[in-house]
Parts: C-alpha cells; sequence; structure tokens
C-alpha cells in the first residue's frame, strides 16, 4: 500500500454536498492538498508508486536545481519515502563533496603557485605538496591542481637535470686533469702539440660551467652542488696553469742551454739527453724511491685495498644504497692515489667500478618495477569485490603504506613521473572512500557526544531529584546504571574526550556527595562497633547475648549504607576478629578441659601401649595377655567415692536385697531392730541402663514415645512396660523378674585419646593374629605334605596342630595310613575331597566330578563328602606321592583344615 492516497480528488457537487450534510475534518481535507513541492519536482509527491516518485526526482535532479530547493525536497521526502530520497540524498552528498574538494583545491592551489613564484624551489617541500595534497583527499586530478602539479613535476625534473649536469661537469673536470697529468708523462714536444686542443677542451668547460650558474633553476639547486662546481672550477684552473707554465718553462730551457729545467721529470730527463748531460744520477735516484715515497705507496694501497673490498662486498651482496657510495670512494681514491697504485690493484678497482655501474643501472630497472607492482596495488584497491572492499579505516592505512613505500623507492634513483601519475591518480580515487568513512566518523563522533552530554545533563537532575533520598542502596544502584551507560556511550576522540571528561567527572562527582559523606559516618559508627567488639573479646567471660546484640546492630548498618566491597570486607574481618579468637580461646579451655586424662583413661592408654607392644613381638600368648589386661582395664569400675550416711530408719536399697537375694523386710529384722554399729558408705550407682527407643508410626500414636512389645505386654492389649498398667507394676522387692534381662557392667566413659588407642592396639592385635595363624596353617599343611611324600609318620603334626577338626582317631587313622605300603588311589577320592572343600578341580577332572555329582543324587543313604573327608584324607596319604595329586590335596586341606 503506497504512503500517499490513491483515491481522486472528490468533485465539486460532492464537495459541496458533504459540506451541507457532515462537518468536513481538516484532517481529511489537508489529505488530498497537492504538496506545494510536487510542482517543482514533477510530480514526484503525488506519484502512486515508489518507484514512480523515485524516477521522477532523477528527472528533476537531471534539470540541476539549486541546493536550496534540494534540500528542501530531501527534507520533506525523507519523512514519507526514505528509497525515493536516496537519489536526491546521494545528488546532496556528492554537491557537499564537490565544495569541500573545491575549497581545499583552492587551499592546495595557493600554496602551489607560492612554491612556484618563489625563486628558490625546495625539492622537498614540492614532493610534500604532492604528497600531503593526496593524502588530505584534493583532487589532483581536476584543474587547477593537475595544471599546478604538472608545473611542479617540470621544476621539480628542471631542478634535478641542472643537478645532474653539475656532477657530470664535475666528472668531466676531473677526466681532463687525467689528461693534464698524463700528458706530463709523455715527451713535451707531443705535450706541445695537443696544448691546443686541450686549452680549447678547457675553455668549453669553463663556459659550460657558467652557463649552469646562468640558469633560472640554479638558486633552487641543493646546496652541496654550487660549492662541488667551484671546487671543480679551481682544481682544473690550477692544473692547467701548472701545464702551462711547467710547458713553457720546457720551450724556454730548450732554445738557451742555460735556462733552468722544468720541475717534470721526464721532460727534464728529455732536455738533459739533448744537452748531453749525464742522466744515471737521476735515473738512478727515481729508480730508488724514498722512505717517505714507500710510505705513502703503502698507505695508498692499503686505502683502496680496503675500500675497494668495500664495493667488492656490496656488489655481491646486491645493495643498492650503499653501492654508489663505495664507488664514489674508490673513484676519489684512484684520482687521488692512482701514481702510486699497483697496476693489478688498478685494474682491479676499473674492474669493480664498471661493474658498480652495471649494478646502478639494474637498480633503475629494479625502482621501476617495484613502482609498478604498487601501481598495480593501488589501482586494485576499488576493483575489488563489493564485499570484500575494504573498509575506511583499513583503506586509509593501506594508502599510507603504499605511498610510503613510493617514497622508499624514490630514494637512491631517477623518478618515474609516468608511473607517479598513475599511481596517484589511483590513491587520490581510493581516497574517496576514506573521505566518506572520515565524514560518517565525524557524524557519529558528534552523536555521541550528544549522547554523553544527555547523560550528564540526566546525572545533575537525578542529583537534584534525591537531594533528600536516604534510600542508599537505590542510589549506589542508580550511580552504578549511569557510569555503565557513560561506559557504554561510545568513541570519542581524544581531544573530544580530554575536554568533556571534566564535566562528567564534576557532575559525578556532586551526584556522589551526600552518599560519600552518608559512607563516611556509616564508617565511623562502624570502627564503634569494633572497638566494642574489642572489648567483649577481651573480656574474660564471653556473653553471647551481648555478641548476638552486636552481631545484630553491625548487620542493621550494613544494610543502611552500603560501603565499597574492598573497604566493607576490611571492617567486617576487623569486627569479627576479636570475636573469633574469643570463641576460639573459649573453645581451646573447652579441649584442655576434655582432653584432660583421668586415672581410668591412664590405665587405658598403658594396656594399649603393652597390647601394641605385644603385637609387635608377635608372641600369640604375649597378645592375648595383653589383650585381656586391656579388657580388663576396660571394664575396672572408678574409685568409690564416699556418700553421706543414709539416716537410721531409711530402708535397706532395693538392689542389695536383690543381690543378696533374701526375703522382704516383713521376714527380716527391721533397721531399728539391728542397730548399725557405724552406717556404711553408699556404693556408686550402676550406670544407667541405655534402652533403644524407636518411634512410634502407627496411627494415633505419639512418635516421641517408645512403642510396645507384645512379649512384654502380658497379653493386655495397650500394656506399657513403665509401671503404669504394664508387669512393671508388680516389680517391688519379692523378687519379681524384671521385665528385660539385666545388661553386664559397663566400664567408665573413656576420653576420646583413650578410646582411638585402645581401637587402634585392639584392630593391630586382631591382625597380628590372623597373621599368626594363617602363618600357622601354612606351616602345618607343609609338614603333611612332607611326610606324605617321604612316608614318614614322624613328621606328622599334632592333633593340636591339625585344628579342631581332626581328632586323635583321625590323626591315628592319617599315621596308620602313612606307615602301610603305597597303594593304589581311587579315582573318585580327590573328587569328593574338593567336593567337600567346594575347591575348583582341574579342567581334565571336571568332567569326571560332574559325573560323579550326579550319581551321588541316586545314593540315597550314602555319606556325603563333607562327612567323609577325614578317611579320604587317609586313602589319599595311603597312596602314592604324585605332584599333581599334592597341589589338588593341598588346596583341599587349606579350605578343610581352615574351618
Amino acid at each position: 500500500m503506497s504512503l500517499f492516497s490513491l483515491r481522486k480528488a472528490p468533485s465539486s457537487s460532492n464537495a459541496s454536498e458533504s459540506a451541507v450534510n457532515t462537518p468536513t475534518s481538516p484532517k481529511s481535507t489537508s489529505a488530498h492538498a497537492a504538496h506545494p513541492l510536487d510542482a517543482m519536482t514533477g510530480g514526484a509527491f503525488s506519484a502512486p508508486t515508489s518507484g514512480e516518485r523515485a524516477a521522477r526526482i532523477r528527472t528533476w535532479l537531471a534539470t540541476d536545481p539549486a541546493l536550496e530547493q534540494m534540500n528542501e525536497v530531501f527534507k520533506e521526502l525523507s519523512h514519507r519515502d526514505r528509497g525515493a530520497a536516496k537519489p536526491l540524498k546521494e545528488k546532496l552528498d556528492e554537491v557537499r563533496r564537490q565544495k569541500s574538494q573545491e575549497q581545499m583545491s583552492v587551499e592546495w592551489a595557493q600554496k602551489a603557485e607560492a612554491m612556484i613564484g618563489q625563486s628558490r624551489l625546495n625539492l622537498a617541500d614540492a614532493l610534500a605538496w604532492q604528497r600531503d595534497a593526496a593524502r588530505a583527499g584534493a583532487p589532483l586530478s581536476r584543474e587547477p591542481l593537475a595544471a599546478l602539479k604538472q608545473a611542479l613535476a617540470e621544476r621539480v625534473k628542471a631542478i634535478e637535470d641542472l643537478q645532474h649536469r653539475v656532477q657530470v661537469e664535475r666528472e668531466a673536470a676531473v677526466l681532463m686533469a687525467q689528461r693534464i697529468e698524463v700528458l706530463s708523462t709523455k715527451p713535451w714536444r707531443e705535450a706541445q702539440q695537443m696544448a691546443e686542443t686541450l686549452r680549447a677542451d678547457v675553455d668549453q668547460w669553463q663556459q659550460q660551467a657558467g652557463a649552469l650558474t646562468q640558469d633560472p633553476q640554479w638558486a633552487s639547486v641543493d646546496v652541496k652542488f654550487p660549492p662541488m662546481l667551484d671546487a671543480s672550477r679551481q682544481q682544473l684552473q690550477i692544473v692547467w696553469d701548472a701545464f702551462g707554465a711547467a710547458l713553457a718553462q720546457t720551450v724556454a730551457a730548450d732554445a738557451n742551454p742555460q735556462a733552468p729545467l722544468p720541475a717534470v721529470p721526464v721532460w727534464a730527463d728529455e732536455l738533459r739527453a739533448a744537452r748531453g748531460q749525464e742522466t744515471s744520477a737521476t735515473a738512478e735516484k727515481n729508480a730508488q724511491d724514498s722512505q717517505a715515497q714507500q710510505e705513502r705507496r703503502a698507505r695508498a694501497t692499503a686505502e683502496l685495498d680496503a675500500a675497494l673490498t668495500v664495493l667488492e662486498r656490496e656488489l655481491a651482496e646486491g645493495h643498492g644504497k650503499a653501492t654508489p657510495k663505495a664507488a664514489a670512494d674508490v673513484r676519489a681514491l684512484l684520482k687521488s692515489h692512482g701514481r702510486l697504485v699497483g697496476a693489478a690493484l688498478e685494474g682491479r678497482a676499473n674492474a669493480a667500478l664498471a661493474q658498480a655501474g652495471e649494478l646502478e643501472g639494474w637498480q633503475r630497472w629494479r625502482a621501476d618495477q617495484l613502482r609498478e607492482e604498487l601501481v598495480v596495488k593501488a589501482e586494485g584497491l576499488l576493483q575489488a569485490p563489493e564485499g570484500q572492499r575494504l573498509g575506511g579505516r583499513k583503506m586509509q592505512e593501506t594508502l599510507r603504506a603504499l605511498r610510503d613505500q613510493w617514497k622508499t623507492t624514490d630514494q637512491g634513483g631517477q623518478p618515474n613521473h609516468a608511473l607517479w601519475k598513475r599511481f596517484d591518480e589511483a590513491c587520490t580515487e581510493a581516497h574517496k572512500v576514506v573521505e566518506a568513512w572520515l565524514v560518517q566518523v565525524r557524524q557519529q563522533s558528534e552523536a555521541h557526544k550528544a549522547q554523553r552530554l544527555a547523560i550528564i545533563e540526566e546525572l545533575r537532575a537525578w542529583t537534584t531529584a534525591h537531594a533528600e533520598s536516604t534510600d542508599w542502596k537505590a542510589q549506589v544502584r542508580e550511580l552504578h546504571g549511569f557510569s555503565e551507560r557513560w561506559r557504554e556511550a561510545g568513541h570519542l576522540s581524544e581531544k573530544a574526550f580530554a575536554d568533556i571528561q571534566p564535566v562528567w567527572k564534576e557532575a559525578m562527582h556532586t551526584a556522589h556527595g551526600r552518599l560519600e559523606t552518608a559512607q563516611a559516618e556509616s564508617t565511623a559508627r562502624r570502627k564503634v562497633l569494633i572497638e566494642e567488639a574489642t572489648q567483649l573479646g577481651a573480656a574474660p567471660m564471653l556473653r553471647i547475648d551481648a555478641v548476638k546484640a552486636l552481631q545484630q546492630r553491625w548487620q542493621a548498618e550494613a544494610h543502611a549504607v552500603p560501603l565499597e566491597r574492598k573497604h566493607e570486607q576490611k571492617l567486617w574481618e576487623a569486627f569479627r576478629q576479636p570475636i573469633d579468637e574469643a570463641f576460639a580461646r573459649k573453645s581451646t579451655e573447652r579441649e584442655k578441659a576434655v582432653t584432660a586424662l583421668s586415672a581410668h583413661d591412664q590405665r587405658v592408654l598403658d594396656a594399649s601401649r603393652a597390647l601394641e607392644t605385644a603385637s609387635a613381638g608377635g608372641d600369640v600368648q604375649q597378645i592375648r595377655a595383653a589383650m585381656a589386661a586391656l579388657e580388663a582395664a576396660l571394664s575396672a569400675q572408678p574409685e568409690v567415692v564416699a556418700a553421706k550416711p543414709a539416716p537410721a530408719d531409711a530402708p535397706a536399697p532395693a538392689a542389695s536385697v536383690e543381690s543378696t537375694g533374701e526375703t522382704p523386710a516383713g521376714d527380716a529384722p527391721s533397721a531399728e531392730a539391728v542397730p548399725a554399729p557405724a552406717p556404711a558408705p553408699a556404693p556408686a550407682a550402676p550406670p544407667k541402663k541405655l534402652v533403644a527407643m524407636r518411634g512410634d508410626d502407627r496411627p494415633g500414636m505419639k512418635k516421641t514415645e517408645p512403642a510396645g512389645r507384645d512379649a512384654r505386654r502380658d497379653g493386655k492389649p495397650g500394656g506399657r512396660p513403665d509401671g503404669r498398667g504394664g508387669p512393671r507394676d508388680s516389680r517391688d522387692a519379692r523378687g519379681a523378674t524384671p521385665w528385660r534381662e539385666e545388661r553386664e557392667p559397663r566400664g567408665p566413659r573413656l576420653g576420646d585419646a583413650a578410646f582411638r588407642a585402645q581401637r587402634q592396639a585392639v584392630e593391630a592385635a586382631q591382625a597380628s593374629l590372623r597373621k599368626l595363624a594363617a602363618q600357622a596353617h601354612g606351616e602345618v599343611i607343609t609338614q603333611l605334605m612332607t611326610a606324605w611324600e617321604q612316608r614318614d609318620a614322624e613328621q606328622l603334626p599334632a592333633a593340636q596342630a591339625l585344628g579342631a577338626r581332626v581328632n586323635g582317631p583321625s590323626r591315628a587313622a592319617w599315621v596308620a595310613a602313612l606307615a602301610k605300603p603305597a597303594a593304589a588311589l581311587g579315582g573318585e577320592t580327590l573328587l569328593r575331597l574338593e567336593m567337600a572343600a567346594e575347591v575348583p578341580t582341574p579342567a581334565e577332572h571336571l568332567s569326571d566330578r560332574r559325573l560323579l555329582q550326579l550319581q551321588l543324587l541316586t545314593r540315597r543313604h550314602a555319606a556325603a563328602p563333607a562327612d567323609t573327608w577325614v578317611e579320604d584324607v587317609g586313602a589319599v596319604l595311603a597312596s602314592a606321592f604324585d605332584a599333581s595329586n599334592a597341589r589338588r590335596l593341598q588346596n583341599v586341606l587349606k579350605a578343610l583344615l581352615k574351618r
């Protein structure tokens, strides 16, 4: 359904009729009225569908409307149809971007014109202008920045060419000086013939050097080049003047034999030979170098060898930046010490210099390759699929890295302006993504800042509203909520955050003012409670009611005013420590009182130690004696305490009557008739009998009362054994039988230490007895098997050692069996023994055992194997010894003799 009405406007007749019959609402009238901007936009507001509205908006935008009109239309249309307003929004964004770029273009154009207008242009500033303009997003590919960029590039190229020509002229000056030096080693007449040509070359070089200084770009060259050219000019002039003076002196000496000889050794020797003078002394002097010349030659050779080693290492590793410097060093040493170096070393140096020249050419080629790779990367930033393109920040970092790599590539090599133009255009196009991202970031930053300001205003309003509130817990929760909202309010720049953070802190400090005051007062009150707890814990008698009251006061204070968790925990530990120490002291005193040993506990401890010693000794008699002594110590009665004398007319205790079994008082003399000579001390009361009780879970019965027993009701339903209607009602001194048997008297209660000691001693003694019994049982069986093997009745164990199941006649039967010669063994004997002992039968005899079991089921009156095992053992002993039968008999006897 469309956002706009699809109904046609009502006719005038209908309108008049409705106006007469029903009241017309202003809302319905405005809905059918045409929008004021509909005519200007070509009916965009009255179009029935969103697609038609978007099409009409695009048609209207093709007419290049004014910016104010586009803003007004966008403001109205964005609330109704965002899809139709999207082309208008894109157009407005493009206009804003163009305005921004125009402003940036004007700004950077002014900077470029200022640099171009300077008489001295700094190359670094020119290159930085282009780099910074690209980073800022200036449209370098459009006018006027494109023309200014081209002009700056041409001027930079002219300055670089001028600097290169200076280096060429310097090299030419060096080569010309070397030509002059070479001519000084040749005959003077040949040098005289070439002097005119050399003079022309020197004059031409001077003219070219002068032309360089007259170039309009000479003021913009690097500061190191003018001194370099001046030094080359002066050095060449000095060499040429010296050469001309020596040649003139040589010509004069040739014309006049009395004239002095020139300083050039070759020319002087030639003149001496022409005059007929001896030259042997001179030759000998020239042949033998002085000590100083030898030192100079050695030093020059060492320096050149070191520099040549560095150059060869750089060439081997393929380095690009250090190679030109190393080549320049070798070249300078050759120029200054060329005459002092040997031919082999000089040839090696020339070969290295030639290789360095080739490497420099390769470096230029490699630099172009790297530039092409950077251009491909820059152009590929916008060629990625829609979902794989880089975001704003990542695109910004990538562009910055690419420009830094280009700058690094330009160092130490000639620039390539064609590749730079492609690279710069690709980076400028990709930087539009960064611009859109920066706009979005600025909008988000403004929204986040507005959100934080709203939180601050809300906090201030909250502070005013809660100026009289005492619900400190609720205030802590709400202030914590404000802090969480501030923390999650979004990212701000460092500068904006530094500006707004003090305002937030001030508002939060104001909101926390009353709460901090209440917390300080609560802390003071809690410290008073801590002092009271310290005094209460230091008192000699710990009052539990006072402790409970103090804890209740602390809990009330903690519920009323919350504190910071760590601080509150610290105060609570300080409050609890003295009370805990008092309770610990009370528990220690109680434990000391409980652990104090009585005389009876000491006797039990001594008997337990004696039993442990006997158990360690391994003597059965000693162990049993020690166990008897421990039982006697456990059942011993405590010392009788003297009681008050009973009155003379008191009847004798019922316990004494029952113990003596005498008749009641009617048959015995009374206490008055038989006066006691002295009141005897009353015996100690026997220990109280313990009656096991359980709750009666029958319907209508109380669970707290013990359930009645049928055997004690004497046939009466509901009878009670407690003296009220039960058999105990008739129990008196006439010897009535009690309702249950008397329990054997127990010893007094033991302390914890004595009880544990006697229990551990008894357990250790029982374990020792079991161990000794097992050892004795094994020895008896071993002796029995040895007696059978050797058929020696004397080695048969005694009847007492064999156990209670083997009596004297049985042992005598076994002795008789061993005394007889060995006879054959029946097949069922060992099977019966294994059945009697209930031990497993070997696998090869298992079927025989099952068959025997079936046969025994049919023998009704035959004795069972468990009744005839003694005779069966005698039958086995009467047979011959066999290892397998011995193992089976041994397993049987282990079970039978142990029972």
